[in-house]
This record gives C-alpha cells, structure tokens and sequence, in this order.
C-alpha cells in the first residue's frame, strides 16, 4: 500500500464506507488477528526499545519502553513523544506500537508508558489502580523531563490515557514541566458519563472491559497475595459495582460518584493549560458522549477538534500503511 503523506492539521477523518460504522472503527482496528500485521509493521520499534522502570516519586515505579534514533546510529532527536494508552490497555497495545512506529521514523524518540497495573506492571507497586492517581503520571513526565532537558517534551494519550495527559498538561506548569505539545485522542471527559455509556450501551464493550479488568485484578492478587482478596469483586457483573466495591475497599472516596468526579476534566480543570493542547474527538463515540466537550474549559491554548466519523480511537482507513490519526498526530506536533 502507497503510504499516505502526512495529514494537514484539522483535516477531516473520512473513512470508506464499509468503515463508516463506530463500531467497526471502535473494534476492528485492535482485533488480535490484526497484531502479527501490526507486530511485522512496528519491528524496528519492537527491536529499538529498551524498558525502563521511572521513578516517580513517593515510591512509585512505572513501566516504559524506550525507543530512540541513537539506536540506529542516527543523529540525536530534537523531539521526544511520550505515548499512554487507554484503561486496561498498555504499552503493546496495537494503536500505541504503530503511532509509536510511525513517530520514531520521522525523528522523534518514543517512550510508551504503562499506567500502574497495566501491561505486566502489576508486581511493582503494592497498591492498586485507579484513575485518580495522578501525581504519580506528573511525577513520570517530570522524571522524563529531567532525565532528557534538551528534547521538546510531547505527550500523546488515548482515551483515559488522553485523560490523564490533559491533566498533567494542566498542572505543569505548577509541576515545573516544560512541555511542547500535548494531545488527548478521545480522553474521557466526565466519567460518570461514561460508566453510564458502557453500562448501557453495546454489551460487547462492557464484557471486554469486565473481562479485561477481572484478568488484571487477578494479575494484581497473584503479585501481592498478602494484600489482596478480590474474590468478592471478581464475582461482580457489572462495572460499576465492581467500581463502587473497589473504591470502598481501597479507595480514599466516601462514593463512587466522588470518585468519577475526582479525574473528570469537565468544568474548570483544563482552565490552567498554558501550552498548546489538542483534544481529538469523534461525535460517533459509542463510549465517550461528545455532548460533554462542550463542557470542558476554553484556555486560548487548548484546541478541540470534534470529526463526524472515528468512534473510540478508530480513524481506521483500512489497508496496512499510516492511519489518519497518526499523520494528524503527527502533523500537530510538528506545526510550526
């Protein structure tokens, strides 16, 4: 397949026909039969990255994987892309390795960062997952920071990934974090909506995410068996009382609402961001409602882009080359 040159900025997502549907783009493009394709695409990512454990402070370790041009003897990069992928996803998810690939061939270094508990994280640090464990994202991006002064910091999440970046691009500035560009494709935007939406919605969705979620819990019991005993939240159906049990259990919440508002980004938590900031969303979400944009403060440095068609990070073409997404991704971070 010709490879596609690199998109404008703000152009528009338009898929074939047989691709239209948000819920193809939401699903076919991360189908496991679709990985060897993916996995063939992205060797030279693959074979580059190194992985690293990143100090963030107050104890806390996440996992990364570091890709960068000095692995195959090329000049030194100007510019560092620090990917996050979404809940229950990780640093080999499919959308992360081919951004990742697509970057690290036009000069940028790669780091793809998993949350706590994602990807095989779960043993380095004894307490468990939730979206409001922000500081200990800040806390990576500054060590990434530190550890790299002379590259133009960029960071790049998708949907709760996307989430947690808008909120670190919101206190960076307090954080002493310089960072160049920041974009957040399909974050989520008010959790309690979005719990709404998957409990609700197209069972698929909801079954994977409980699926997925139990296969992590699991992983998180079987690392510190001396902390955990999530029978009881295991034999939970639904995401929301699993939710409400967890955040009883090891939460600092008195309510499950109190902690979906705690890592909303609706209202005035965007208010702060001083540099320029990107949000990518699709009216055709089928788990993020695109109603709640509308929502989200308006600093003159952060730009919304809402298209027609993508669903939940799709923008999925068809065919093996760069996905719309990726040129957009890239063509934001390299404006002038």
């Amino acid at each position: 397949m010709t490879e596609r040159t690199p998109a404008a900025v703000g152009s528009e997502f338009r898929p074939p026909a047989w691709l239209a549907n948000p819920h193809v783009q939401s699903v076919f493009p991360s189908l496991p039969l679709r990985r060897p394709l993916v996995a063939r695409r992205c060797a030279g990512l693959l074979r580059a990255s190194v992985t690293g454990i990143i100090d963030c402070g107050q104890g806390v370790r996440l996992l990364s994987r570091h890709a960068t041009q000095a692995r195959f003897g090329r000049e030194p990069a100007t510019r560092l892309a620090v990917l996050l992928h979404g809940w229950e996803g990780s640093a080999e998810s499919l959308y992360i390795l081919s951004l990742g690939q697509y970057l690290l061939e036009r000069g940028f270094d790669v780091v793809r960062l998993n949350l706590r508990d994602h990807g095989d994280s779960h043993h380095l640090n004894p307490g468990i997952f939730h979206s409001c464990r922000i500081a200990e994202v800040v806390g990576a991006v500054q060590h990434l920071q530190a550890r790299y002064p002379a590259q133009a910091l960029n960071l790049v999440g998708f949907s709760l990934g996307g989430n947690f970046f808008l909120r670190v691009a919101a206190r960076a500035r307090d954080a002493g974090i310089e960072l160049a560009r920041t974009v957040a494709i399909c974050p989520v935007l008010d959790p309690e909506h979005t719990m709404a939406q998957l409990e609700r919605g197209w069972v698929l969705y909801r079954r994977y995410f409980i699926w997925k979620w139990r296969r992590s819990l699991r992983k998180k019991q079987a690392a510190w068996p001396q902390l955990y005993d999530l029978g009881d939240v295991l034999r939970l159906e639904t995401l929301s009382a699993m939710t409400e049990r967890l955040v009883r259990l090891f939460g600092d919440y008195s309510t499950m609402s109190d902690y979906l508002r705690g890592y909303a980004v609706v209202g005035d938590v965007l208010a702060s961001i001083a540099h320029p900031t990107r949000i990518i969303s699709a009216a055709d979400d089928p788990i993020i409602p695109a109603a709640d944009l509308a929502r989200l403060a308006r600093p003159e440095a952060l730009e919304v882009s809402c298209t027609r068609f993508g669903g939940h990070c799709g923008y999925y073409e068809g065919g093996s080359g760069s996905t719309w997404i990726e040129r957009e991704v890239y063509a934001t971070l390299t404006r002038g």
